[in-house]
């Protein structure tokens, strides 16, 4: 068996691949639940920090394994300079909703990256926007104005804020699109931890506050679930196309509801749960439709991959 037909047949397991994804999915979903826990007791800029170079510690045992050729070099900083802000700011954005919202909401709120990428795929590189994609984004956007309810009061920020991680995750998104022809996976990761880690320093130098001893073990977990996360997403994509895999990434939502409602008795009304069935079903008609999914994989945790990483992010 040649080379390339081994490599067919490990891209053919949708199954393993589903499986990986939902085990990803399921890791997030705890890695968001304890960024609420955590964030009672500190402030934003430190739960970013900290949940980046926990990870960065994590990953660089596993970067080293890979060993990929070329090492550390890159004829392409520049991007990944823009998927660390980028990222980063999906981050930002994702820990501040997730402390504020119910869990549920900001899973939902980061969800709508999908719906972004395809118009900044579009004026960024001139991918063209499919008729489907169009009505789907249509259809995305009034599951978040039913989210938002903007005619029942006022929109709080960190609904805003949200949205905002939202954007942020898909412009990180469509900047690995740019690189992945030439970067591997494990660099784009490795690098957007290290420059994550970096500027999430600064902030560090006016919101210190130590944390209480329990407080350590649970950021030291979170890095750890980042890692943990990014891996089997990662494992997922390489195991099928995006196309299949993909739309499995909405399962942090499910469970990010579960466990908001076990542990904080969280409800969603009913105008949300019509906003997320519809933001649910355009984000993966987006994701199977638009040739930028093909990079979903590279983003573990801010979105719906860990906010920074995918997603990213988480």
């Amino acid at each position: 068996m040649n080379p390339a037909t081994q490599t067919e047949n490990y891209r053919n397991q949708p199954l393993t691949g589903a499986l990986c994804v939902l085990i990803a999915s399921f890791v997030f979903a705890i890695l968001g639940a304890l960024v609420k826990v955590v964030s009672s007791s500190l402030p934003n800029e430190m739960v970013v920090f900290f949940r980046n170079i926990c990870a960065l510690v994590f990953i660089l045992p596993w970067y080293w394994y890979s060993r990929p050729f070329g090492g550390i070099r890159t004829n392409c900083f520049q991007f990944h300079l823009l998927r660390g802000i980028t990222g980063l700011g999906a981050m930002y954005c994702f820990f501040y909703a997730i402390a504020r919202l119910q869990l549920s909401e900001a899973y939902l709120l980061i969800a709508t990256a999908p719906l972004f990428i395809p118009a900044i795929a579009y004026v960024w590189m001139g991918e063209p926007v499919a008729r489907n994609v169009r009505r789907a984004i249509i259809i995305g956007f009034i599951g978040i104005v039913l989210i938002l309810k903007p005619g029942f009061g006022i929109i709080q920020p960190a609904a805003l804020a949200g949205l905002g991680a939202g954007v942020f995750a898909a412009l990180a998104m469509v900047s690995i699109r740019r690189m992945s022809a030439t970067e591997p996976v494990i660099r784009i990761v490795f690098y957007f931890t290290f420059l994550s880690t970096v500027l999430s320093a600064g902030p560090l130098l006016w919101s210190w506050r130590s944390p209480q001893p329990a407080i350590w073990w649970l950021l030291v977990l979170i890095g750890l679930l980042a890692t943990i996360g990014q891996f089997f997403l990662t494992k997922g994509y390489s195991y099928a196309p995006a196309a299949q895999v993909g739309p499995f990434t909405y399962s942090n939502v499910v469970f990010a509801i579960l466990i908001g409602w076990i542990f904080w008795e969280e409800a969603l009304d009913l105008l949300t749960w019509a906003g997320a069935l519809l933001t649910c079903i355009a984000g993966i008609i987006t994701t199977r439709r638009t040739e930028t999914h093909v990079i979903v994989g590279a983003t573990a945790g801010t979105t719906p991959y860990d906010a920074g990483n995918r997603s990213s992010s988480g």
